[in-house]
């Protein structure tokens, strides 16, 4: 099982199970893997932080019992948070990432990060927390900020989160650099949207270690090379 704390050698790259073929979901994440993908990234959506409605614990209880040994990333676009964290354990889950955007400050009545974050751990998984690409810096240090020192992922996302296909907007990388002056280096930064062999060089070059790759990987005729391109950006 991947040690998602142990800074990696090159990026790894994470394959984005929304662009995979729900109807042969096995042989789609089993054909990535066999061909250089590092671990699979699963798209929680509740159609309300974002219109459209994706996986949830049953699908990750799926994927792990076909997959006992891969590391399970899973990324919540969800209102409540809080709702999910025991069940997606229980399934199988080995990190969960929570917006930003959802919690205090920036949501008034929203979840205390600190204590879903130690919520997470209890329950045996690393966290993550996630930033919107209209998320200012200000709102940045301010959310997660107080956080870093308790993360093992952060997650900038290069789109607006909802669907996949989206072209990746570069202003973003701002937040990726002053997360990387902050982290330390058992927290990985993981950057998703719009990744693809024109843009993860510019994400890696500006401190993200992670790549979220969907479209442009499931979607390839040459799996295998997009990896090995994606894993030599960071050469």
């Amino acid at each position: 099982m991947l040690d998602i704390t142990q800074p990696p050698a090159r990026p790894l790259i994470a394959a984005s199970i929304l662009s995979a073929d729900f109807g042969a979901m096995a042989e789609d994440c089993r054909d990535v893997l066999s061909k250089g993908a590092d671990l699979l990234h699963v798209d929680v959506m509740d159609g309300h932080f974002v219109p459209n409605l994706t996986m949830g614990a049953d699908m990750i209880k799926g994927i792990r019992r076909h997959f006992s040994d891969v590391f399970l990333d899973v990324h919540l676009m969800v209102e409540k948070p809080g709702d999910y964290v025991e069940s997606f354990a229980e399934a199988g889950a080995n990190l969960f990432a929570f917006h930003v955007e959802v919690c205090k400050p920036m949501l008034p009545d929203g979840a205390d990060a600190g204590e879903l974050i130690r919520r997470i751990r209890d329950a045996g998984m690393s966290p993550g927390m996630v930033v919107n690409p209209p998320t200012s810096l200000a709102q940045l240090e301010q959310g997660i900020g107080p956080h870093l020192s308790d993360l093992d992922l952060a997650l900038v996302m290069s789109v607006n989160p909802g669907r996949s296909g989206q072209a990746f907007i570069p202003e973003v990388l701002d937040k990726t650099r002053w997360l990387k002056e902050r982290i330390s280096p058992g927290t990985r930064i993981e950057m998703d949207g719009g990744l693809n062999l024109q843009t993860t060089p510019k994400a890696v070059a500006a401190g993200a270690d992670v790549i979220v790759t969907a479209s442009a990987l499931f979607g390839s005729d040459d799996r295998a090379a997009v990896i090995k391109a994606m894993k030599a950006a960071g050469a």
